[in-house]
């Protein structure tokens, strides 16, 4: 049977789920590894996404591992400013309109002069990529839940002072199976009163009820990951009801054990029910790929058409930090995208 495919790479869309180091180019980590004199190990410098499984406690440290040697090597400013110029143009090439960066400033901070100047070297980094490459682009501030709950409260008051300066989100990020999502209740409702986002991980290496727990607890308009809800039909209705859109990264769950293939991943699922979804590429750093080839793991994987993908492209863009005129450039883009000829081949 015939079906028409149109380019998913000119497909407008926003990008709401990229960590900040994991958004680097493998070429330029070699690179500066180099530059630094940081030995990486064959996982880092093969070119090949290496082989992670983090449903276990060792798998899930030896991620951390590999991240936190690849963060080691950014060290001057000059390092920030090539680090986010490049994940824009990758994520322009990809038909990104908008990109919601994520970062933990504090991971940062040691090299660059303390936590503010890290936060602003950071900003001024994401202004100058935006202006050179057309792209929107902001920053979400992401607190460590393997960290005391007074330092994330630090940086909810730290992202809010910083609102109008490309802070639009709030987020909380490393192992769900650490610290309970309400110990950050206090961290999140400062956020939330400030004007910002709330967009905790949750329901990735753990079950359904990390994901009611950002509902409930942190009052989350955003859930980092979130697939496990397809576990639980109630937890569906309750996330389709509430409007709560789910940052799937199809990728990544896969290359972290999460499910073993990409066919597995509940995509349908939550679409089905209704679920918005964002998709997102994490860490391509460390999963080998960026936000396109997310829309081809539903397109091939799930039989979603053009029709249906253009309204996952909706989805992300409507769940964006995005202002009106640009939400609306975005969104008239993906109908004119839905509107032109498509190529014919086999399916």
């Amino acid at each position: 049977m015939e079906h028409v495919h149109r380019d998913l790479a000119t497909l407008p869309k926003a990008h709401l789920h990229l960590h900040f180091t994991g958004s680097m180019r493998p070429a330029t980590l070699i690179e500066l590894a180099d530059k630094y004199g940081v030995h990486l190990p064959e996982a880092l410098k093969s070119g090949t996404p290496p082989k992670l499984r983090a449903t276990d406690e060792r798998g899930w440290f030896r991620f951390q591992r590999l991240y936190d040697l690849a963060r080691s090597c950014l060290r001057e400013p000059e390092d920030i400013r090539r680090l986010v110029r490049e994940a824009a143009l990758e994520d322009v090439r990809d038909g990104s309109g908008w990109l919601e960066i994520q970062v933990d400033p504090t991971s940062y901070a040691p090299l660059l002069g303390g936590l503010i100047p890290a936060l602003e070297i950071i900003l001024d980094a994401v202004d100058a990529a935006a202006r050179e490459t057309g792209l929107g682009m902001r920053v979400l501030v992401a607190a460590n839940r393997m960290k005391h709950p007074l330092e994330a409260r630090t940086l909810a008051r730290l992202a809010v002072r910083y609102a109008d300066r490309g802070v639009v989100g709030f987020g909380l990020s490393n192992d769900e199976r650490r610290g309970m999502a309400r110990d950050f209740d206090r961290a999140f409702a400062i956020a939330r009163e400030g004007g910002l986002l709330a967009a905790p991980h949750g329901g990735e290496l753990t079950g359904p009820a990390s994901v009611r727990d950002c509902l409930d607890d942190l009052r989350a308009s955003r859930v980092g990951h979130g697939v496990r809800a397809a576990e639980d039909p109630r937890l569906l209705r309750k996330l389709a009801e509430r409007g709560v859109t789910c940052e799937v990264c199809p990728a990544s769950n896969v290359a972290l054990g999460v499910y073993e293939k990409p066919e597995d991943v509940p995509l349908r699922t939550l679409f089905d029910a209704g679920v918005p979804m964002a998709l997102g590429a994490d860490d391509p750093l460390l999963f080998g790929s960026r936000l396109a080839a997310q829309y081809e793991i539903a397109r091939v994987h799930h039989g979603f058409t053009d029709e249906e993908l253009a309204e996952l492209a909706r989805q992300s863009v409507r769940a964006s930090a995005a202002p009106e005129p640009e939400r609306g450039r975005l969104l008239a883009g993906i109908d004119a995208w839905l509107a032109a000829p498509a190529a014919q081949g086999l399916a």
